[in-house]
C-alpha cells in the first residue's frame, strides 16, 4: 500500500472548522488590491537597521490598518442582540502567529493598534513567536476550548457575537491573515471571514514596472484582500477605507512617524 503516516489531527484544528462553519452563508464583499511597498520596504529596512532589530512587516501592516480605521470606524461595527451598530474606535487587530512550525497559529490580538508605533507591535509579535504563552489567547480557559464538546463552542461564539463588547475582548475587532509569507512572488489569498467584519488576508510580493513621478520603473507590489461584512458595511464606505489605507501603507506613514530618513 506504500508509504504513509497516521497523524493525531491537533484539537486546535477543531477551531478552525467551527470558523469555517461560521463563516458559511455571510454576505462577504471583497476587493483586490495591488499595493505599492518599494518605498515602505526600505524605510523598514532603515529601522531595522538603526534600532538593529528587525521590524516585522505584519507589525507595519497591522499599524497602517489601525490608522486607517480611525477615519473609518464604521468598518469594524458590529450589531449588539438589540439590532444597534457599536462602533469602536480603538482597533484590536487579531494576527496569525506561527510559534512552532507546523503548528496550529495562535490568533493573537495586537490590543490598540491606532495607537501604537510600529516598533512596539513589532516587539509584541516577536515576543509572542519567541513565548507563546504569553498571549492571552493562550490562558488556560481559552487552550481547554478546543476539548469543549462543539455544539458548545458554537453556542458561545452565538452568545458572544451578540454582545460586541465581550466579541470585542475575545476575538478583537478586524483579522488580519498572510499567506504571502508561505510563497515567492505576487498572487492574492482569498480567505474567509467567520465572524469579523473586515478582515486582511496579506499576500505576496512582485516586482514588476510601474509608473513612480511620472517615470517607469521596477517597483515593489504588494497584493492585500479586503474582506467586508456587507450587511454592515456598504460599497462607498468600503472604498473610501480602502483607498485610505493603500495611502499609508503606500506613503509609509508609520515608518517615518518612526523618524527613518526617506530616500525613495
Amino acid at each position: 500500500m506504500g508509504h504513509f503516516d497516521v497523524l493525531n489531527f491537533p484539537p486546535e484544528r477543531g477551531l478552525v472548522v467551527d470558523a469555517g462553519y461560521l463563516g458559511t452563508g455571510r454576505h462577504i464583499t471583497y476587493g483586490l488590491v495591488e499595493v505599492d511597498v518599494t518605498k515602505a520596504r526600505e524605510l523598514r529596512r532603515q529601522l531595522s537597521e538603526r534600532d538593529e532589530a528587525k521590524i516585522s512587516f505584519t507589525a507595519f501592516i497591522a499599524a497602517s490598518l489601525g490608522r486607517a480605521i480611525v477615519s473609518n470606524p464604521k468598518v469594524q461595527a458590529y450589531r449588539d442582540w438589540r439590532g444597534r451598530l457599536v462602533v469602536f474606535h480603538d482597533v484590536d487587530v487579531v494576527t496569525m502567529i506561527e510559534a512552532e512550525k507546523g503548528a496550529v497559529a495562535i490568533p493573537h490580538i495586537v490590543r490598540n493598534a491606532n495607537r501604537r508605533t510600529v516598533r512596539d507591535i513589532s516587539d509584541e509579535i516577536r515576543s509572542i513567536q519567541a513565548s507563546p504563552g504569553k498571549s492571552e489567547q493562550r490562558s488556560a480557559l481559552v487552550s481547554l476550548a478546543p476539548r469543549v464538546p462543539r455544539f458548545a463552542r458554537l453556542f458561545f461564539f452565538w452568545a458572544v457575537k451578540k454582545n460586541p463588547h465581550w466579541f470585542k475582548r475575545l476575538q478583537g475587532t478586524v483579522v488580519v491573515t498572510s499567506v504571502g509569507m508561505f510563497g515567492r512572488g505576487g498572487g492574492w489569498g482569498i480567505g474567509f471571514l467567520p465572524t469579523h467584519t473586515l478582515g486582511l488576508t496579506v499576500g505576496g510580493i512582485a516586482r514588476k514596472p510601474g509608473v513612480h513621478e511620472d517615470q517607469i520603473e521596477v517597483r515593489e507590489y504588494l497584493n492585500l484582500t479586503l474582506s467586508f461584512d456587507h450587511d454592515i458595511v456598504d460599497g462607498a464606505p468600503a472604498a473610501r477605507f480602502t483607498r485610505e489605507l493603500t495611502e499609508l501603507i503606500e506613503m509609509a506613514t508609520v515608518l517615518e512617524e518612526a523618524g527613518v530618513e526617506d530616500r525613495i
